[in-house]
């Protein structure tokens, strides 16, 4: 410490405000609280953004659990004339990691006097797998294996399933396709017996809902298309989506239409980035007012140090020096704040599930209860891209909020403080 210079010395030893006294000890009171007011907003923001960032990752996850990272079809809607040679050259792009064909449409599902909205997907179930969870879980349970050409078999979402009443695998249904088959008698519905093969659960309500899947030649034959209608793409990283299907959508031509998971649910997307936007500059007007609570410290602390700074300058300390001691004080205490902050919001944020369930237990309350929510537990996922920003925001306000008083101390006059002592 003794190596360091000087302002660094003061400063420190300004920061500690160590000696005895009333009005040292007031200021020393207000310092501490400036320190705990920035590390309890620190704290807040890393918090609340890692809670944001795990539901954001969770409902993602669930939802990349029935659909592709990316979807690949022809622009007019009819069958890809070759969905082969399509997965192979989007396969030379290194972020694809693998592809599956598709039919999907949109249909009616009936049983007896009930009938829902459905999106039909027709499956390929030795492709599949590689390319959604849910598939592969279901090839795992052995029930994508009762999808076979010719078998008119069918898997429904948990509550599609609910809503028909078809619970139990074997129990049939009736889809309704669009079109339909022209008679002299007028347009006939094309309507197609399925039998439930099975069920499935993503966490999703959107796809539990609304989603069926059946064999892709089933779908071929029974929508018409002659084959499959798309590609659909399994990526590295799920973060990439956006840049990858920009890269494929040149590579592929203008033939076929490019959509990767952010553009096929816009509006969550948008709304999820939007709210942790907004969110994280709310709380960091709470580190605002925290670090600005500075101000004051340091005004308190120069009008308290005048005789201590008249001394200075006497000895020879030129304003410069005197301004970066009243820098270095506000900057150690933004430093001390900050850092304790990280460490406590860090502390709670990896400690979620453990703190959350404990509060729940202590006030005999559910915060997120399952029969409310489809997320019954509270996710945190801290990111470095959202701490390191935070860290560096708390800094930079406790530095300016110094500036000022700084000033203020290097402008006092030495003849002036004394003339009172």
């Amino acid at each position: 410490m003794t190596d360091l210079p000087y302002e660094w010395q003061i400063g420190w030893r300004y920061t500690r405000a160590g000696r005895a006294g009333r009005r040292n000890g007031f200021i020393s009171f207000i310092s501490l609280m400036s320190v705990i007011g920035i590390a309890l907003g620190v704290a807040a923001l890393i918090i609340v953004l890692s809670v944001m960032n795990g539901f954001q990752k969770d409902v993602r996850d669930r939802m990349l659990a029935a659909i592709a990272h990316i979807q690949v079809s022809e622009r007019s809607g009819a069958a890809l004339p070759d969905w082969q040679a399509v997965a192979a050259a989007a396969g030379q792009d290194p972020a694809v990691r693998a592809a599956a064909p598709y039919v999907e449409a949109q249909t009616l599902v009936a049983r007896g006097d009930l009938m829902r909205g459905t999106v039909l997907r027709g499956i390929s179930p030795a492709d599949e797998p590689a390319v959604t969870d849910m598939a592969a879980q279901l090839k795992k349970d052995g029930t994508l294996d009762q999808l076979t050409p010719g078998g008119w078999r069918i898997v429904l979402g948990r509550e599609l399933a609910l809503a028909l009443g078809a619970t139990q695998v074997g129990d049939q249904v009736t889809v309704m396709a669009p079109g339909g088959q022209m008679t002299p008698a007028g347009t006939v519905p094309q309507l197609k017996t399925f039998t439930v093969a099975g069920i499935f659960s993503v966490g999703h309500f959107e796809y539990d809902s609304a989603l069926a899947l059946i064999h892709l030649d089933d779908a071929a034959r029974l929508l018409r298309t002659g084959g499959a209608t798309g590609v659909q793409l399994r990526i590295a990283d799920v973060h990439a989506a956006r840049e990858v299907g920009q890269r494929l959508a040149l590579a592929l031509g203008p033939e076929v239409v490019v959509r990767d998971w952010t553009r096929a649910n816009p509006v969550w997307y948008d709304a999820v980035q939007i709210e942790k936007r907004m969110m994280g500059i709310i709380l960091t007007l709470i580190v605002a007012v925290a670090a600005f609570n500075l101000v004051t410290t340091l005004v308190m602390t120069v009008t308290d140090k005048r005789a201590d700074i008249a001394i200075l300058r006497t000895l020879g300390a030129s304003p410069r020096s005197i301004t970066a001691i009243f820098i270095v004080q506000g900057a150690m205490a933004g430093f001390i704040g900050t850092l304790a902050g990280t460490a406590l919001g860090l502390a709670v944020a990896y400690n979620i599930d453990v703190i959350v369930p404990f509060i729940e237990r202590l006030l005999h309350t559910s915060f997120l209860p399952s029969s409310i929510y489809v997320i019954s537990h509270m996710p945190s996922q801290p990111l470095a891209s959202d701490i390191v920003p935070i860290v560096l925001i708390s800094l930079t306000l406790a530095l300016l909020a110094t500036i000022y008083p700084s000033w203020r101390a290097s402008r006092i006059n030495p003849v002036e403080a004394l003339r009172h002592e």
